[in-house]
């Protein structure tokens, strides 16, 4: 058994990016803050299956270039190979949960 707690996990650019709850050995996840203006950068996995849960903002989740606007509670299952993107567009922060699995740290490709 694991337990950690949010406030003793760190943000990755201080006070947004990713903030990694767990990582390995079979998944990974943790929470992402984007500032307005901010986006994840459209990339693909090869082997990994990554599915985002909207907590707050409404940005675009754009996924195979079909853009999707979000609300709080949306939930996306992207499968490997599709390339997908989430774009901050609104003036809002946007705060989401991100899992991956299986834990394959390094399988992400540009597109």
């Amino acid at each position: 058994m694991e337990k950690v707690n949010e406030r003793d996990k760190e943000f990755r650019h201080g006070d947004h990016g990713p903030k990694y709850m767990f990582r390995g050995p079979k998944h990974e996840w943790g929470i992402i803050v984007f500032r307005p203006g901010q986006e994840l950068g459209a990339h693909r996995h090869s082997e990994v299956e990554e599915t985002f849960y909207f907590l707050e903002g409404t940005p675009q989740m754009v996924v195979g270039g079909e853009v999707h606007r979000v609300t709080p509670g949306d939930a996306f299952r992207i499968e490997p190979g599709e390339p997908h993107n989430i774009v901050n567009d609104t003036d809002a922060d946007t705060r989401c949960v991100f899992i991956k699995c299986p834990y394959l740290p390094d399988d992400k490709l540009s597109v």
